[in-house]
């Protein structure tokens, strides 16, 4: 969901009501204690016709889930298999949210409203259903930055603290709590199909397959193919460009297991997340992988592997060969949209695939050898400016992309590496202070405005 949403009218939509029987399970939200409004999303809200409702209405709609009109008529906790650390688990769903509005945006494409810490559901086994407050903060940050450095994320819509108190083995207990509501295009995930092929529910595989090509268009592959070829394809190209778009951002996602890769082709799910404080592939973000499976090199070849994943259980509509025609794709669309999405970071034009990829390996070179983080790196060379030595080699010839900002002659961007985001917690921990957060938001959108968005890939419109 990259770009700023235009200001439009409320309009509701319900397709996955008609998946709704096979799909998921009707639930209701807990039942919170205290519903205090912490973050609303108007730049977001705009974009679908409900900026306009009050605090009381928004949670009202968002922290009580009174159903929005006309659209899904209650909330659903999707069902979905899924690897884990490339373990299969076919006891999976959402266990802390639920999906329970759609409607389309302002540029006519579906947009979806779902939940995080909304309570119990016949998918939370022994959890509590709930997220800490500290969870929601993080995830407000990482969609912030994700967008503004161009990544297709989901949004933060909505956070309400809730009055709970929760106890987490990872961090100090008893801790705050809240309801987060998130925007995106849909939450189909490769898991789900991976249920659907597990279970030999072939018709139920070929409808979501045609829900997915309907609801989340993409390019049709010269020669066309049957469906599930087609969305193949364009699974192979979203994922490509968000592994690219990740490694351009220097953030490290923590936990890419097939139940946290979303068909549209949008990041979300944020838990364990990091950013680089230096250029370090081999640096991970969670605590937990203890093989640096996920590490911050290893993301391409994670997505690589979910996208395997999917063209298996694909298989239960299509013949091999295309399936593996469309995943063998991956590698080169992913080295295109680094290039083109790291020239365009770096505020260059492009001279062409073989100089703009020595540019980029000059620049990874220059980081590794100076240990600055992407943020300062990049803040740093804008423009192709302040180079020395191979890097300055590397650089001749190239022209500045885009207007300049005042950002530029600032000494340090915004950046969100793990003792920022500690120093904004605390503020909030320590002394209720919120402004520091709401600073730094205001600061991230900011350098959205000076970065602007990254060009379209080759082909795209």
């Amino acid at each position: 969901m990259t770009g700023d949403a235009q200001p439009a009218e409320y309009r509701p939509e319900k397709p996955l009501a008609a998946l709704a029987d096979w799909l998921g399970d009707p639930v209701e939200p807990a039942d919170f204690p205290q519903t205090i409004l912490r973050w609303r999303n108007d730049r977001a809200a705009a974009g679908v016709g409900l900026s306009a409702l009050s605090d009381a209405e928004w949670i009202r709609h968002f922290a009580r889930f009174d159903p929005l009109p006309a659209t899904l008529p209650g909330p659903l906790a999707l069902r979905y298999h899924g690897h884990q650390f490339r373990v299969y688990n076919p006891e999976l769903g959402d266990g802390r949210g639920f999906t329970f509005a759609q409607m389309k945006g302002g540029g006519g494409r579906l947009l979806e409203l779902g939940t995080k810490g909304s309570g119990t559901t016949p998918w939370s086994r022994t959890a509590d259903g709930r997220l800490t407050l500290k969870g929601a903060v993080r995830e407000l940050l990482a969609t912030e930055m994700l967008q503004a450095l161009g990544v297709d994320t989901s949004r933060t819509f909505s956070i309400v603290e809730t009055g709970e108190e929760l106890r987490r083995g990872d961090e100090p207990s008893p801790t705050r709590s809240a309801v987060l509501v998130r925007m995106s295009h849909g939450h189909i995930r490769i898991g789900s199909f991976q249920r659907l092929a597990v279970l030999e529910e072939r018709d139920h595989m070929a409808a979501l397959v045609e829900y997915c090509l309907t609801q989340f268009p993409g390019p049709v592959p010269d020669g066309g193919g049957e469906p599930a070829t087609v969305l193949m394809n364009q699974v192979v190209e979203r994922m490509a460009d968000l592994a690219a778009s990740w490694m351009v951002a220097g953030f490290v996602h923590g936990v890419l297991n097939t139940d946290n890769m979303n068909v549209s082709g949008e990041s979300f799910d944020y838990g364990p997340w990091r950013w680089l404080p230096h250029w370090d592939a081999g640096f991970t973000a969670a605590y937990f992988d203890h093989a640096g499976l996920y590490a911050f090199g290893r993301q391409p070849e994670a997505l690589y592997w979910n996208c395997g994943q999917l063209a298996i259980a694909l298989r239960t509509l299509s013949e091999a060969q295309p399936l593996l025609d469309a995943l063998e794709r991956f590698g080169p669309l992913y080295m295109a949209h680094v290039r083109r999405r790291w020239l365009w970071r770096l505020g260059v034009a492009p001279l062409g695939d073989e100089r703009d990829a020595a540019l980029v390996a000059a620049c990874e070179e220059a980081m590794r050898e100076s240990g600055v983080s992407p943020d300062a790196f990049f803040h740093r060379h804008r423009f192709g400016r302040s180079a020395r030595g191979a890097l300055a080699q590397a650089l001749d010839g190239y022209e500045p992309a885009r207007a300049d900002h005042p950002l530029w002659s600032e000494p340090a961007p915004p950046s969100l590496v793990l003792e920022r985001v500690e120093e904004l917690w605390a503020a909030i921990a320590q002394g209720d202070d919120w402004q520091p957060l709401m600073d730094e938001v205001a600061a991230i959108r900011r350098l959205g405005e000076a970065l602007g968005p990254p060009p379209a890939p080759a082909g795209h419109a």
